[in-house]
């Protein structure tokens, strides 16, 4: 079984700020995602491609503006892309994103809105990008209905589905009917991009994952419209604990979190909920008893913490003493 990671901070995490990030931090956290080698990403303003000039998303950049900014990170390895909410479906936009150079445009429709949806995803192929959808709200249908509107979406030849819990309502074993279902349908890759309203996001993602899905949402900090998304690095920490996920950097991603990203999103009154500290703590089993000599030994040293709590907790979680924490910490330089 093999799962990959789609990152929306930059289109579904723009909720927290309004409409979309400025430039400064959409240009941030490009480079952040890239540099972890994070495989897919979805960017933009909240609403999606042509949203500024149909819907009034000026509460955010152009589109122009974002896609002068991710030229740069093109050729980095992951595949970069923006949504399309069907209703706002316009055929130059597909050619904008054709020419910028994107990868996949993500269609996005409520459960049940497939037939205004099938002319944009035909469209997109006959440019030559990947065609994504989401299905949104798709608790609004029964599995066998969601099943039925993606094997009509995959005929018009989707690349990748989503069942979107839009507002964090579905509990894992609904998840699993959901994705048992899609998955039996379709043979295109079934996505879940989880919202945590009940607190469900990470059981859900692992409930998703354990049912056969390939790829799982997900946003920096959690960020995304209302309670959030599963967050990014809590994602990539538990799908690491089964073998998943591998080639992504998590301390490097921990690390751009806690040094770039963080300080960035004070300044927007937004409070990560789980530190990467606290997340470290979770993924090594290590006590924050212990915290202070970590600290203390890894800015002597100039080493990743996070990577240092975790390879000295691999060999002593009970008492990882300040001998050892050294002895590993001179290794790692």
């Amino acid at each position: 079984m093999s799962v990959k990671l789609m990152d929306c901070t930059l289109r579904d995490g723009a909720n927290v700020v309004g409409k979309g990030f400025d430039a400064e931090i959409t240009d941030m956290v490009l480079d952040g995602l890239t540099a972890a080698g994070v495989p897919i990403i979805e960017f933009g303003n909240a609403g999606g491609i042509g949203a500024y000039e149909v819907a009034g998303f000026t509460q955010a950049e152009t589109d122009d503006t974002y896609l002068e900014i991710v030229q740069k990170y093109l050729n980095r390895g992951s595949e970069i892309g923006m949504f399309l909410n069907a209703k706002r479906y316009r055929s130059y936009n597909v050619q904008k994103a054709k020419d910028n150079g994107l990868a996949f445009l993500r269609v996005g429709a409520d459960a049940g809105d497939a037939d205004i949806s099938v002319q944009p995803v035909k469209e997109i192929k006959e440019a030559g990008l990947k065609a994504f959808y989401s299905l949104m709200k798709a608790y609004l249908l029964t599995p066998d209905e969601l099943a039925e509107e993606a094997k009509k979406l995959e005929a018009a030849g989707l690349d990748e589905i989503t069942i979107m819990d839009s507002a964090g309502t579905m509990t894992p074993d609904q998840v699993v009917q959901y994705t048992k279902k899609l998955k039996s349908a379709v043979k295109i890759p079934v996505a879940f991009h989880c919202h945590n309203n009940l607190g469900l996001s990470a059981a859900n993602a692992v409930a998703a994952y354990e049912t056969g899905a390939d790829i799982l949402d997900c946003g920096l900090m959690g960020m995304a419209r209302s309670a959030g998304n599963l967050a990014t690095e809590i994602c990539v920490a538990i799908m690491q604990r089964y073998g998943e996920m591998k080639d992504i950097d998590l301390f490097g991603m921990l690390d751009f979190i806690d040094t770039r990203l963080q300080p960035a999103m004070a300044k927007h009154d937004y409070h990560n909920p789980v530190t990467p500290l606290d997340l470290t703590l979770g993924i090594s089993g290590c006590h924050s008893s212990f915290l202070k000599t970590f600290k203390a030994v890894a800015k002597e040293e100039q080493v990743n913490l996070f990577k240092l709590i975790c390879e000295v907790s691999a060999i002593n979680q009970k008492n990882p003493n300040e001998a050892l924490i050294r002895e590993v910490a001179a290794k790692m330089k």
